[in-house]
């Protein structure tokens, strides 16, 4: 028995959004906006799709979708977000790519797992805010990045020149940004401190070694505090850390590898995370040393990476603070 009557895919853009009814070979692309909602709706209407029996499929982009999911959540129209590598091992051997095809493809794979598919719950303003802080944060911090590296430039080329122009409007900026990521960070903790489900998760994470402040928030944002991913591995396919094979036969046995469908950022604020375990979680320290003896020392840091993934997610099923209880065996 099927559960929807109509299973709708959408391959969503930052301007536009490409809607596809598979089954019916439908297709219609929106722009990603107000205007282009209420023309969803129309569209729906004149196609005869109740939206009230419908199910709208699209890849978890970790933004890009937001303004989506706002109207749908307003129309109580129910959607699920599926991670885009998951959707894309299920295609097969691809030929051509847009974004027509795309929706149509996304529409399928949400048909042959219909009965598989549960709606994700509604979107949490705590959790929108708290990205958009982490958003405007990483402008400031790039921004300052950049104003130090044209300081140290002028700096070596021309000396000290705190008095001049160019280098006193370069202080002046940067004493400006990094009182403005203060405040963004005090307003971060705000929010955090104000929501206990949030709260919880925080101070759960944070009790791992290796996990600061900044991957805390980072973690507790793209994952929607631990909801949208049914586990760590399905996480860690998304930021990056899980390698695939590539087998053939006889003949073709590449090495495992990552895919390059991934959350860079993201991976790249574990990257500091899982230096800092190494050196101070003996576990994981005795467990690098280990592997190093057969394995590039980038490949380790991944393993690593993953294996911090998999303890926030634990700790976080169940509801404990991370306890070291290690002891070397000589």
């Amino acid at each position: 028995m099927k559960k929807w009557n109509v299973i709708l895919g959408v391959d969503v853009s930052k301007l536009t959004l490409d809607i596809c009814w598979a089954e019916q070979a439908l297709h219609v692309r929106i722009d990603n906006n107000s205007k282009g909602f209420i023309a969803f709706k129309k569209w729906c209407k004149t196609h005869a799709i109740h939206l009230e029996e419908t199910l709208i499929v699209m890849e978890y982009t970790g933004g890009y979708e937001y303004r989506f999911l706002q109207f749908c959540d307003s129309q109580s129209i129910r959607y699920c977000r599926i991670p885009g590598l998951e959707i894309k091992q299920s295609m097969g051997m691809i030929r051509g790519k847009n974004d027509e095809v795309d929706s149509f493809r996304i529409g399928r794979y949400g048909e042959q797992r219909a009965d598989e598919l549960n709606p994700s719950k509604p979107l949490d303003k705590n959790i929108l805010l708290l990205k958009q802080l982490l958003t405007f944060r990483k402008r400031l911090v790039r921004d300052n990045a950049g104003l130090q590296s044209t300081l140290k430039e002028r700096e070596h080329m021309y000396g000290q020149l705190k008095k001049d122009t160019i280098s006193r409007i370069i202080f002046k900026k940067i004493k400006s940004n990094t009182k403005d990521i203060k405040q963004v960070e005090q307003e971060i903790m705000k929010i955090i401190t104000c929501d206990e489900a949030i709260l919880l998760n925080y101070r759960i994470i944070t009790s791992i070694k290796g996990i600061g402040k900044i991957n805390a928030w980072m973690t507790i944002a793209y994952t929607e505090n631990f909801t949208s991913f049914k586990d760590a591995r399905s996480y860690g396919v998304y930021v990056g850390v899980i390698p695939f094979g590539h087998t053939s036969g006889t003949s073709i046995k590449k090495p495992k590898r990552v895919s390059h469908i991934a959350h860079k950022e993201l991976k790249q604020e574990l990257n500091q995370a899982a230096k800092t375990a190494i050196i101070y979680d003996p576990e994981l320290r005795a467990y690098a040393e280990r592997k190093l003896k057969n394995k590039a020392y980038r490949l380790v840091l991944n393993n690593v990476k993953f294996k911090l993934i998999l303890r926030m997610f634990s700790l976080v099923e169940r509801g404990e603070l991370y306890v070291e209880n290690y002891r070397r065996v000589a």
